[in-house]
């Protein structure tokens, strides 16, 4: 850290870079290190289907240091410093805690330590990379974009894809609903260039909070999730302030002509090739960087969709997402799982403690109504592992009868990427209620077989445990303290005989009465 600018500002501008990041993976089963020299073209055949992030000391013709494959695993987790696996409550718990933005001067912005201003600032140069074999052109798909509403003054980020055109010009996916789009349609209607900005390099949060889609100035709200206040720079060719600590921004603007030039093919996240299509341009300005920049590359599409970036953002976004809605719609949620085979956002997983009946149908009800992603809803009860796919399979297959609880509805708002959709604009969900009866948990018929666990003697023969009440044959071994139960069989087949012992319908063992 520069304690200079540390002095001067009061912040920490190397406590969330990327590099510092993985750094602190290095060593750890989370980060595979390729040190020989990699062509460009042979980037993403190491990193389909590896769930490590991958660093590549040596990318490219000007052998630069090139990571990919960030966001995934437990590395998300450890970015927010807890486990992936309580991660959506820690972020949930972040949100509610607002922190300072603080502007700082260009001199003391770690990202403007390289400046390229018109045309010296040139988009082949960087390391961009082919991904997908039928993808249109070199893609920089790590880029979180940063745009202000000329209608509101609010700072809008999301996440986008870059196909390189030229030294200066890309194609932009604006085609699906969002609010950069709403935005850019707003400006070009009324002639106007839309001014945005591009980091390229940004630390695991600053993607999250990018992919939050939440109302509101969505600066803050990075902030928020860092849990430390944001320092933030003003790009030099137009007013839109980024991170400081970035690793390398682009600036520029999208020219106001429309939809109107053909961007892709490209290896969308739902695992198949989104066609071309007509976007809009980026026109860049300038680039700014760190001097040391590492530039980054994410992973989208492909066959083993769980190991992708994309698929491990859209499960975050989703789990939060969901315990939100749950929170409201019944008393008492216990998980959320979105799969990251289904890319994070398709097929959603909840564990709930019915406390009334109807609750495994409100919580479907509410999941269909949170995200337009969401597709499949299963609802368990709590004694179900919903990260474990054998005990899912489990419970479809002995708690669900298709014309009972099944739940089907149609209309909903979805992703026109969706293939199965055959070019509808709406599209149709389904839940699958697997819990149990309600109020018949405790049934025999409805327990699930574990074990037999050793006791502490309580009583010095059967007759004496029975007295005390009927009991199944292992409670009976537990409460004599017995290892091995056949001196208690025939015990209880003395008891038989002598005409004192009878079963009950559940098959515990009791003494006859009188």
């Amino acid at each position: 850290m520069d304690d200079a600018i540390a002095r001067t500002t009061g912040l920490d501008l190397d406590r969330f870079r990327l590099r510092n990041f993985i750094d602190s993976q290095i060593g750890t089963d989370e980060l595979e290190i390729i040190e020989d020299p990699q062509a460009l073209i042979d980037l993403a055949r190491h990193m389909d289907g590896d769930h490590r992030a991958v660093l590549f000391r040596k990318a490219g013709p000007d052998a630069v240091e090139l990571v990919g494959n960030v966001i995934g695993g437990e590395r998300l987790g450890a970015a927010f410093g807890t486990s992936r696996k309580e991660l959506p409550q820690e972020i949930m718990r972040r949100l509610g805690a607002r922190q300072e933005i603080v502007e700082i001067a260009s001199d003391d912005a770690p990202v403007h330590r390289m400046k390229y201003i018109g045309d010296e600032a040139d988009l082949t140069k960087l390391p961009a990379h082919l991904q997908h074999a039928c993808d249109g052109g070199p893609y920089i798909s790590s880029s979180i974009d940063y745009v202000i509403d000329p209608e509101t003054g609010l700072t809008n980020t999301g996440c986008r894809r870059l196909m390189l055109r030229g030294r200066r010009e890309t194609g932009i996916d604006l085609v699906a609903p969002s609010d950069l789009r709403e935005i850019y349609l707003r400006s070009a209607a009324r002639g106007e260039a839309l001014p945005i900005a591009f980091t390229v390099g940004a630390h695991p949060i600053d993607f999250v909070s990018a992919n939050m889609r939440l109302p509101g100035d969505e600066l803050p709200l990075l902030a928020s999730l860092r849990g430390a206040p944001l320092g933030v720079v003003k790009c030099l060719t137009n007013d839109i302030r980024v991170p400081a600590d970035a690793e390398m921004v682009l600036e520029g603007y999208l020219d106001a002509n429309g939809h109107v030039e053909p961007e892709g093919p490209y290896g969308e996240f739902f695992g198949y090739y989104g066609l071309m299509k007509r976007n809009p341009v980026f026109h860049l300005t300038a680039i700014t960087s760190r001097s040391d920049p590492l530039f980054q590359t994410t992973t989208i599409g492909g066959r083993y969709l769980s190991a992708t970036e994309t698929a491990q953002l859209g499960r975050l976004r989703t789990e939060v997402a969901i315990w939100r809605v749950l929170q409201t719609a019944v008393r008492e949620p216990v998980a959320v799982h979105a799969t990251t085979a289904s890319n994070g956002c398709n097929h959603v997983r909840v564990a709930l403690r019915q406390r009334v009946p109807g609750e495994a149908r409100n919580a479907i009800a509410a999941v269909f109504g949170a995200l337009a992603n969401v597709k499949h809803v299963f609802v368990v009860d709590d004694d179900i592992d919903i990260t474990s796919d054998e005990q899912i399979e489990w419970a479809l297959s002995t708690r669900f009868q298709a014309d009972r609880d099944l739940v089907v509805q149609s209309g909903f708002r979805t992703l026109p990427l969706d293939p199965s959709l055959d070019g509808r604009r709406t599209g149709a969900k389904a839940g699958f209620d697997l819990t149990l009866p309600f109020g018949q948990r405790d049934a025999l018929a409805l327990t699930v077989p574990e074990p037999p666990r050793r006791g502490t003697a309580r009583f010095q023969t059967v007759r004496e445990a029975l007295r005390s009440g009927p009991m199944m044959f292992g409670e009976i071994m537990a409460a004599l303290g017995s290892d091995d139960g056949r001196e208690i069989v025939l015990d209880l087949d003395d008891l038989r005989r002598e005409g004192a012992l009878t079963r009950l319908d559940e098959g515990e063992y009791a003494l006859v009465e009188g």
